[in-house]
């Protein structure tokens, strides 16, 4: 038990984060479930920084500039992996093509329209209603706790029932390890985290939790689209759930 959890603690840090840390000494669907569970915790502290640094470059920056700020520390302390997922997940989805097609424009590595408008959108998304966020008392927390909880989406896209789309790949590890009532009981503690940081705000205490329920049903839905369309998930669905999962939450907290 304490190997798995070290080996889950490993993959998670290791795959969300430019952290260095020691590979997992194995990986199987045991590590994948407690990876996923842990994830909004073991990027807690990367989020706490990247809130912090851009709240007090805040001081100097307009609203609109400390979100694009925020972006783009986000992306350079999570290799950007997250990112590309989005990108590749919106071709293989919009491209129209059957599956095994899908499935290769996904892997080919380079970015078509689909993937660079829905890249646009999304980061334009993030960086507004973080910017918006990062000018209100405590907004370095909320947005830390919204980068934090976004990596929920992991277990959502692994709970149980939901199919690898290849045999191989971070796909095929995570899909199906996480039991759903793990991944509702992970979401009601988001939840609760969210409602507590909107109240800080001065924000209804509704408004956390409907923060939580956006991004649980942004990544949900597209774990959804992908398991119909492509068959299951892929390492590219974790990626792109992670991202909505973001800017449905930051949107939310940022409303009103």
């Amino acid at each position: 038990m304490r190997t798995r959890l070290t080996d889950g603690w490993r993959l998670v840090v290791g795959t969300l984060t430019v952290i260095p840390v020691p590979p997992p000494q194995r990986v199987d669907a045991g590590t994948a479930r407690v990876a996923a569970l842990l994830a909004p915790l073991a990027f807690a502290p990367v989020a706490v920084v990247l809130g912090s640094v851009t709240w007090l470059a805040g001081w100097a920056l307009s609203g609109p500039v400390v979100g694009l700020l925020l972006v783009g520390l986000t992306a350079w302390l999570t290799r950007a992996i997250h990112l590309d997922g989005l990108a590749d997940t919106a071709d293989g989805l919009g491209s129209g093509r059957p599956a095994e097609r899908a499935l290769e424009i996904m892997k080919r590595g380079d970015v078509g329209p689909m993937g660079v408008v829905t890249l646009i959108v999304v980061l334009g998304l993030q960086a507004a209603s973080a910017g918006e966020l990062l000018q209100r008392p405590w907004g370095w927390l909320a947005v830390a706790s919204a980068l934090a909880a976004s990596r929920g989406a992991l277990a959502i896209a692994a709970r149980h029932g939901v199919p690898a789309a290849r045999r191989d790949g971070l796909g095929a590890v995570f899909a199906s390890s996480v039991p759903t009532l793990a991944a509702a009981a992970l979401w009601a503690g988001i939840g609760a985290v969210l409602v507590v940081v909107g109240v800080l705000q001065g924000s209804p205490w509704w408004q956390g939790l409907l923060a939580a329920l956006a991004g649980a049903a942004a990544a949900g839905y597209l774990v959804w689209a992908a398991t119909r369309r492509l068959g299951g998930i892929t390492g590219d669905v974790l990626g792109a759930a992670v991202e909505l999962a973001v800017a449905a939450v930051l949107v939310v907290l940022a409303a009103g």
